[in-house]
């Protein structure tokens, strides 16, 4: 009897052969065919799932968003704000071989995405939702006394802060490791911590922690 196909197994032997060929080719090798190779399936197979190398992209962009939210989802429960936040942000850096190679077809889906129209929905959508979890990692933060009140600012801070380290790491491996990577983002949440138990010093902030005029760190009251 011919053997059934597993939908959800065969999406994971796709993700898988996309990962390995664009860490190890480059994106614009990613074709359907070197893919199908490289999965062991025949072009007709492949095809089935996707018609172009666009389709195929995207579904392998939305692996990885899939693959990161699973992750998360996974780690244990963590009473401890700074804990929970820290542990989180660490699984959104390229730490080990699993997620840099996530790392590269990120970076390569949204260079791709400048040029390719069909991308670009997918491309803002995974922008959109790493902004929205930043934002909701300082509100946290925030809440518990280990940020600074201005959270959307913040949130921009630790956007930026996650993609250039995603960056660096992507173009100097040998100097961005994972140790380093991980006291940066350890040393980044130190700072918020600072930051704002010297904007609630006297004269520095009010009861509920909003910057007065002139007061935190020498910026005008917002």
């Amino acid at each position: 009897m011919p053997r059934v196909v597993d939908p959800a197994e065969r999406r994971r032997e796709i993700t898988g052969a996309v990962l390995r060929v664009v860490r190890r080719d480059g994106l614009e090798n990613a074709s359907v065919r070197n893919v199908a190779r490289e999965a062991g399936l025949s072009m007709g197979s492949l095809r089935h799932y996707f018609a172009t190398q666009s389709e195929l992209m995207a579904f392998a962009f939305r692996s990885v968003i899939e693959r990161i939210d699973d992750r998360v989802a996974g780690l244990a429960p963590e009473p401890d704000p700074r804990e929970r936040v820290e542990r989180t942000l660490l699984q959104l850096l390229p730490l080990d071989d699993e997620r840099r190679a996530e790392n590269e077809v990120w970076l390569a889906f949204t260079t791709r995405a400048a040029y390719d129209r069909a991308l670009r929905p997918l491309r803002d959508e995974g922008y959109d939702a790493l902004r929205a979890a930043c934002h909701s990692m300082i509100t946290d933060l925030s809440a518990a006394g280990l940020a600074p009140a201005d959270v959307p600012d913040q949130a921009g801070r630790l956007h930026a802060l996650l993609d250039g380290l995603a960056v660096h790491a992507a173009m100097r491996p040998d100097l961005h490791t994972a140790e380093s990577l991980s006291a940066i983002i350890a040393c980044h949440l130190d700072g918020l911590a600072v930051e704002c138990r010297a904007a609630r010093r006297p004269g520095g902030a009010d009861e509920s922690g909003g910057a007065e005029p002139g007061g935190g760190r020498g910026e005008p009251g917002r």
